[in-house]
C-alpha cells in the first residue's frame, strides 16, 4: 500500500508515479526497436567510443568487413584502412566531426580478407549536454558493384570497345592536356592522323571479323611503337591519331613517324592469310605562330593526311599553313558566290555574234558578270575558276541557261528572234541528269524555240569523257538543241574525236585570231581548222575579231561568222536590240572576194 506524506494529496503520488512507468515501458520498448534496427539493418553500423575505440557492431558489419563482433570490439577502426587515401583526407574528416559533428562520403576501405572495397559512410558524433562527444555512430554501405559499374561506364564512355584504345571524347581531353603541358614546359607536341590504305579491301574481301582482327593487331603495333606518355586512339573504321608530348624539337618525331608506317606495313597474319597494307600520316605541330586550339589542330592534320593519299599514299605529309589558309580562303570565295546566287547579284552581258560578209547578227552570246555590291562589275575571270571543280558551278550553268532563256523570251516578245549560245563547263555536261534539267528549263519558256538556244562547250571539256559528251550532244540534237565546240585548236583536236562529236559548229579560239597577221604558224592552224569545218560540213566562227584587218583576213580564208571587240563588245541586254539595228559591217569587208567563188 503507498501512503502520501503528511499534507500531501495521495492521489497526486499515484498519478506520478503511473507516469514513470509508462515512460519507462516507451524507453524499454524504443530500446528494444533500436536493437532490433542495430542488429537487422542492411548497413553496417559501428559505435566507438571518443576516442575511437570500437565499442560495439552489428551483423551488417561483419558480412561486409568479415570481421567479427570478437575480432571488432576494441580495436581502432584504422583495421580497415585501405591505404588508398592520404592524411590529408583523414584529417579533413576528422576537422568536419569536430566542427560540424557529422561527415558523409565515399571511401575506400579493406576486408579482412585484404580485399578493397568502396562504402558510402556516414559518421556521427553524440554529445552531451555540455557539447562533449562522448561517442561515435558510423553507418556504411557496400557500393563496390556500383563504383565498378559505374567505372565500366566511364570506360565504354572513352574507349573503344574493340582495341581498348581511347575515344575521340578522352582524346580531346589528352590533346587539350599536353598542349597546356607543352606550353608551359617550353616544348614541342606533334599530332599525327594514321589513315589505313587498303583496310576496305581486306573488309569486302574477307569480312568485318576479319577487318576487326587486322585493326586489334595494329592497334598494339603502333602503341608499341610510340614513347611512354604518348597517346593513341582510335577515332572511326580505320583512323588513328597519335599525340607525341614533351619533344625538344619537332624533328624528333621523325623517327617516330618511321615507325608507325614501318609497323603498318608489316604483314599481319591471321590463320592462313597474310594480309598486307600500309599507312598514309597526317602531321601537324604545337605551338604554331597564331594561337589554335585542338580541334583546329586535329583538321590540319587531316588535311594533311589526305594529301599524303592524293601524293600516293603509304607516306607522312606534314601540314602546310599556307596551304591551309588557301583552302580557308576557297570555301569563303565559294560560300560568298553562293550567297550571290542567292541574292540574284549575278547577270547577264551579251556580245553579238554576226556574218562580216552580209552584216546581217546571227546571234548573241551570254557571257555572265557579277554585279557585286562593293567591289562593282567583276568579270567572270574573277570567280568562274573558283567553282569549275565543285557541284555550285552545276547551279551557276543552270542559271546562265533559265537566264538567257528567259531574256530570249523577252526579246521575241519586243519583236526580236535572236539565238543565244551559253558556256556550259565538263561537270555540267556530264552530269546524269544533264537532258533532264535543260529539258525542264526548256518547257518553262515556251515562246522560245530550242534551235535558238546553242550550247557552247569547251574541246578539252568535251574530251574528258568522250562517249558520255557524244551522248549528250546527241540527246540534245533530239530535242533541238546544238553545241558549239568552243576554243577550237587548243585541245587534243584529233579527226576522230571531231567525227564523234556531231556538233554544230566549231568556234576558233582568239588566240589564234589575235596573232594571226603577225604569226604565220597562227594563220596556218586557222586554214587548217576553217578546212576542217567544211570538210566535216561543220559551220565555223572566229573569236577575238579585234580590228578590221582581222576581219578582212578571216574573210579571205572563208570564215565569214566572227564576234570580237572589233565588232560589239559585251553588253546589258537592253542596249543589245538598239545595236543589232543599226549596226553595218566595214566596208573593207563588202569588197573581199570569197575563196570558193574565185
Amino acid at each position: 500500500m503507498i501512503t502520501a506524506p503528511l499534507g500531501q494529496d495521495c492521489s497526486n503520488c499515484v498519478v506520478t508515479t503511473r507516469v514513470k512507468i509508462a515512460r519507462c515501458k516507451v524507453a524499454e520498448t524504443q530500446f528494444q526497436l533500436a536493437e532490433v534496427v542495430f542488429e537487422h539493418a542492411r548497413e553496417g553500423i559501428v559505435i566507438a567510443n571518443a576516442d575511437g575505440t570500437i565499442l560495439n557492431v552489428n551483423e551488417a558489419f561483419t558480412r561486409i568487413t568479415g570481421f567479427s563482433r570478437d575480432d571488432a570490439i576494441g580495436q581502432n577502426p584504422r583495421i580497415l584502412k585501405s591505404g588508398r587515401h592520404t592524411s590529408d583526407f583523414y584529417e579533413e574528416m576528422w576537422e568536419a566531426l569536430m566542427e560540424q559533428g557529422n561527415w558523409s562520403g565515399e571511401i575506400w576501405n579493406r576486408r579482412k580478407d585484404g580485399e578493397v572495397y568502396a562504402e558510402l559512410l556516414s559518421i556521427s558524433a553524440i554529445r552531451d549536454e555540455q557539447g562533449v562527444t562522448q561517442q561515435y555512430v558510423a553507418m556504411f554501405s557496400d557500393i563496390t558493384a556500383i563504383k565498378a559499374h559505374q567505372s565500366q561506364l566511364e570506360h565504354m564512355a572513352h574507349f573503344d570497345a574493340l582495341t581498348n584504345l581511347p575515344n575521340r571524347f578522352l582524346l580531346a581531353d589528352r590533346l587539350h592536356q599536353a598542349m597546356a603541358q607543352v606550353q608551359r614546359r617550353q616544348q614541342h607536341l606533334v599530332l599525327v592522323y594514321l589513315d589505313l590504305d587498303g583496310f576496305k579491301a581486306i573488309n569486302d574481301q574477307y569480312g568485318h571479323e576479319t577487318g576487326d582482327q587486322v585493326l586489334i593487331v595494329l592497334a598494339k603495333r603502333f602503341m608499341e611503337a610510340l614513347c611512354e606518355g604518348d597517346t593513341l586512339a582510335r577515332i572511326s573504321g580505320d583512323e588513328f591519331v597519335a599525340v607525341l608530348a614533351d619533344l625538344e624539337d619537332t624533328s624528333a618525331s621523325l623517327p617516330l613517324l618511321n615507325r608507325l608506317q614501318a609497323a603498318a606495313e608489316l604483314p599481319v597474319e591471321l590463320s592462313e592469310l597474310s594480309l598486307s597494307l600500309s599507312a598514309s600520316l597526317g602531321v601537324t605541330f604545337y605551338p604554331q605562330a597564331q594561337d589554335i586550339d585542338g580541334d583546329q589542330l586535329l583538321r590540319q592534320a587531316d588535311q594533311a593526311m589526305y594529301q599524303a593519299k592524293v601524293a600516293g599514299k603509304n607516306r607522312y605529309c606534314i601540314f602546310d599553313t599556307a596551304m591551309d589558309s588557301n583552302v580557308r580562303k576557297q570555301h569563303e570565295r565559294l560560300a560568298r558566290i553562293r550567297l550571290a546566287l542567292e541574292r540574284e547579284e549575278f547577270i547577264l552581258y551579251y556580245q553579238p555574234k554576226v556574218n562580216m560578209r552580209t552584216g546581217m547578227v546571227i546571234g548573241a552570246e551570254a557571257l555572265i558578270r557579277w554585279q557585286h555590291p562593293e567591289d562593282g562589275l567583276l568579270a567572270p575571270a574573277t570567280f568562274l575558276l573558283a567553282i569549275e571543280d565543285h557541284p555550285l558551278a552545276i547551279d551557276v550553268g543552270e542559271w546562265v541557261i533559265d537566264t538567257a532563256m528567259r531574256q530570249m523570251e523577252l526579246w521575241h516578245a519586243a519583236g526580236l528572234d535572236l539565238p543565244v549560245s551559253v558556256n556550259i563547263g565538263a561537270r555540267q555536261l556530264l552530269q546524269n541528269d544533264f537532258v533532264e534539267c535543260l529539258q525542264i528549263i526548256l518547257a518553262k519558256h515556251p515562246p522560245v524555240h530550242p534551235g535558238s538556244l546553242e550550247l557552247e562547250v569547251l574541246e578539252t571539256s568535251a574530251l574528258a569523257d568522250t562517249a558520255q559528251a557524244s551522248q549528250v550532244i546527241e540527246d540534245c540534237a533530239g530535242i533541238g538543241v546544238n553545241f558549239a565546240l568552243d576554243d577550237f585548236g587548243t585541245g587534243y583536236s584529233s579527226l576522230t574525236y571531231l567525227k564523234r562529236l556531231r556538233v554544230a559548229t566549231l568556234k576558233i579560239d582568239q588566240s589564234f585570231v589575235r596573232d594571226m597577221l603577225d604569226d604565220p604558224d597562227d594563220l596556218a592552224i586557222l586554214q587548217g581548222i576553217i578546212g576542217l569545218a567544211a570538210a566535216f560540213n561543220r559551220e565555223v566562227i572566229a573569236e577575238g575579231v579585234e580590228t578590221v584587218a582581222h576581219g578582212t583576213a578571216l574573210l579571205q580564208l572563208g570564215c565569214e561568222l566572227a564576234q570580237g571587240y572589233g565588232i560589239a563588245r559585251p553588253m546589258p541586254p537592253d542596249q543589245l536590240p538598239t545595236w543589232a539595228a543599226t549596226w553595218q559591217p566595214d566596208a573593207a569587208w563588202g569588197g573581199v572576194v570569197n575563196p570558193g567563188e574565185a
